[in-house]
């Protein structure tokens, strides 16, 4: 594909945020988390580039993620209608959960939605994520639930899942699959990578003996180890990750940036 470049015809800010969000678009497929050209992995514009309206970048529909670009990036508004010119389109019905999150929480400048095997194995389960690992414990502390009502194209379960958020960072979707926000795209993507993670790892052990849980007062000493490690000063830890997960990108699947 030849999509001409869009670097010098959108401010720094918007260019940054497009190179992450590509970037973003291509470890989900990387690490095995993508479904064809199905989920949207969404960043909203800052304000200054965006103005009073809340504008969001997502991918085109009909491209894999791998082969997702800077460029091919579509700029959209609340109610999913393109603002960039594009010879593609945008999956419309599929940013109905997408904006209403981002509506929601406007602390979560990335939205990050999966329908990963696993994910969805554990998202059938009644008793959901279960507390048998340490990646576990890290966000079930911030972890809710939306039950399923079909596809999400009906504007009356906003609602209900807008109160199922509150402020959460990681969802899981009953029947359905996985969600997570973040501040930014790195962060929303290492949240994204804990929760498969999590769920990875509770497929496998179930196929095994007796499992072993997570004392509660373990899980009750959690939040305040993890201020601990954020009080090193160190940023984020999606932040941290972010710098190695790009040059792995650079080596293996290049041109995101493009």
């Amino acid at each position: 594909m030849q999509i001409p470049s869009l670097k010098n015809q959108v401010s720094p800010e918007e260019w940054a945020l497009r190179v992450d969000l590509a970037a973003c678009y291509r470890l989900v497929a990387m690490y095995g988390m993508s479904d064809l050209i199905f989920t949207h992995i969404s960043a909203k514009l800052p304000d200054s580039v965006s103005g009073d309206s809340p504008q969001f970048l997502i991918n085109p529909y009909g491209l894999m993620f791998d082969e997702i670009t800077a460029s091919s990036l579509i700029r959209i508004d609340m109610a999913g209608n393109q603002i960039t010119p594009s010879e593609f389109s945008v999956n419309r019905a599929g940013f109905v959960i997408h904006s209403t999150i981002h509506e929601a929480r406007h602390d979560a400048a990335c939205v990050l939605h999966t329908h990963s095997r696993a994910g969805v194995a554990v998202s059938a389960q009644k008793a959901g994520v279960l507390p048998i690992s340490q990646q576990a414990t890290l966000l079930m502390s911030s972890l809710c639930y939306h039950d399923y009502e079909g596809l999400a194209v009906h504007d009356d379960e906003r609602a209900r899942l807008k109160a199922d958020m509150g402020s959460s960072n990681y969802m899981v979707l009953r029947n359905h699959g996985l969600l997570t926000v973040g501040k930014t795209v790195a962060d929303a993507f290492l949240a994204m990578y804990f929760l498969e993670s999590t769920c990875q790892i509770q497929i496998s052990a179930q196929a095994g003996g007796e499992l072993n849980r997570v004392p509660q007062t373990v899980l009750d000493g959690v939040e305040t180890a993890m201020r601990l490690q954020q009080g090193q000063g160190r940023g984020s830890a999606g932040q941290l990750a972010w710098p190695a997960l790009l040059r792995r990108l650079d080596r293996l699947n290049p041109g995101y940036d493009q």
